[in-house]
């Protein structure tokens, strides 16, 4: 079962500190790595740019090795409390340093850089390896070694070859509506107005070749309010109640999400 999510640009504004604000997109970015999550798409649902921005550039950022990140990411505002986030701790990122582990068939992640005129990768080795890829100087690439320590010989590979989880990407997406109508899977609509997530709905989908997007509205508008009369033009599309007899009078996007999760992998695991 291959699982994405969908969540607001404006999933911060209930805190007020970008301390906080950061704090939040760690444990989001956190419970979609523990859940092996494909795609986080961020869409926008109102005048929350600036929000918008923060959230994906630090889920960009926490994805990313931390020894490409110096390269990746130049020094900002928006990482001004970058030292308050969890490492994910996800295959990707642990990985050995010292080159006389590196074997045969290991996947790595790396940038690419030009040394007097030629390619090479950099993969946190402490050893520079030739490259031969597509990938242009500068950018991320994936990588796995057709030859290990000590003649090393990489081949560039997509992160869909990897067999365990290689982490998520980020996208944006203008409005909603038009993620739920180009989206070629399943849609689960977290909602407090849906039925409730009983193990016989839920199995349906961790049964599904297809894929599946799960949605999660803000902290002001759930995603009956955001859709407003659209909804009933959705396709392929369950709203379901995850949080039945909720005492709280809302569910922050944090809990949802790692709730939501867990009772969906308990499903996809059984």
């Amino acid at each position: 079962m291959k699982l994405s999510v969908a969540i607001p640009e404006s999933a911060l504004s209930d805190d007020s500190l970008k301390i906080d604000k950061t704090r939040k997109i760690s444990v989001l970015a956190r419970a979609c790595s523990i859940f092996k999550i494909e795609t986080i798409y961020v869409y926008q649902d109102g005048d929350n740019k600036q929000d918008g921005s923060l959230l994906v550039m630090i889920l960009k950022y926490l994805e990313t090795p931390q020894f490409l990140r110096r390269r990746l990411f130049p020094k900002m505002n928006d990482l001004k409390f970058a030292g308050v986030l969890q490492p994910l701790k996800i295959p990707s990122h642990i990985t050995p340093a010292n080159s006389k582990n590196i074997n045969r068939g290991d996947v790595r992640e790396g940038i690419v850089v030009s040394i007097k005129g030629k390619r090479f990768v950099d993969v946190g080795i402490n050893q520079l390896v030739q490259f031969f890829g597509k990938t242009s100087v500068g950018k991320r690439v994936t990588i796995q070694f057709k030859e290990g320590h000590p003649r090393f010989s990489v081949k560039e590979i997509d992160k869909s070859e990897v067999q365990e989880y290689w982490g998520y990407s980020v996208k944006e997406r203008a409005n909603l509506f038009s993620l739920l109508n180009e989206w070629k899977g399943n849609i689960i609509i977290t909602s407090r107005k849906g039925k409730t997530a009983i193990k016989e709905q839920v199995s349906k989908y961790t049964k599904s070749d297809q894929a599946t997007l799960i949605v999660f509205g803000s902290p002001e508008k759930g995603v009956h309010e955001i859709l407003r009369g659209k909804m009933k033009n959705v396709q392929n599309a369950k709203i379901l109640n995850f949080f039945p007899d909720q005492a709280t009078q809302t569910v922050r996007l944090e809990e949802a999400l790692l709730g939501t999760l867990a009772i969906i992998n308990a499903q996809r695991t059984s």
